[in-house]
Parts: C-alpha cells; structure tokens; sequence
C-alpha cells in the first residue's frame, strides 16, 4: 500500500504578514499601518536567500527561486525584530537587494537589506 502526501500549500507573503492574533504586522511601501500607530524610531534588517550553483544555465528561473526564498526570509526577520523590539507593526521604506557570488564554492544567492519604521 502507497500513502501519498499532499503537498502543503505554499506559505504567502500575506500568511507571514499576519501574528498569532490574526493582526497584520509587516506593511510593504505604500501600504500604511493603522493611523493609532505610534512610531518608534527607524530600522534595518537584512536577510538572505538560500545558496543556488552559480551557473548561467536557468539564470532566470534561479533569481526567482532566490528572490522568493529571500521575500519569506525577510518577512520571518522582520516579524522577529517587531517582536524582538517590541513594536507592534513593521511598515517597509525601502529595500535593497543584491546578488552575492562565492568563486570558491561556485555558489550565488541574494542578500537584502529593509529600511522599516517599527510602530507600536
């Protein structure tokens, strides 16, 4: 007898947007946060994507995957600084992402640096 697994649904940017509660609490760009937040002062936080072969071959279809990998990476880091910080929303300025390359391992992957506001 086989049993088969589904596959899990994909986990969103909004899923990660969203605490415990149900509350979102990363805003991106032009999206604002409640207009009772109070805000506490500005912030960065940087995130990586995980390491692809650093060939030519799929160029593109690895950006995505790296650039995806990354998006989750820095909803998780940005989710853990509201908490750690102990703010109640996140609201993003300004990204930057860049790809990384290592010539030993042959091995690229994308880092990014977020400018947020924490609000409370």
């Amino acid at each position: 007898m086989t049993v088969r697994t589904l596959p899990r649904p994909p986990v969103t940017s909004t899923d990660l947007c969203i605490d415990a509660n149900g509350n979102k609490t990363i805003y991106w760009h032009r999206e604002l946060p409640p207009s009772d937040a109070e805000a506490m002062g500005e912030h960065c936080a940087e995130a990586v994507s995980r390491h692809v072969p650093g060939t030519l071959a799929h160029r593109d279809e690895l950006w995505s995957q790296c650039y995806e990998g990354l998006m989750t990476q820095a909803h998780i880091r940005l989710g853990q600084e509201v908490d750690r910080l102990g703010g109640k929303y996140a609201h993003v300025l300004s990204e930057s992402v860049d790809s990384k390359h290592d010539p030993v391992s042959c091995e690229a992957w994308l880092h990014g640096a977020f400018t947020y506001m924490l609000y409370r």
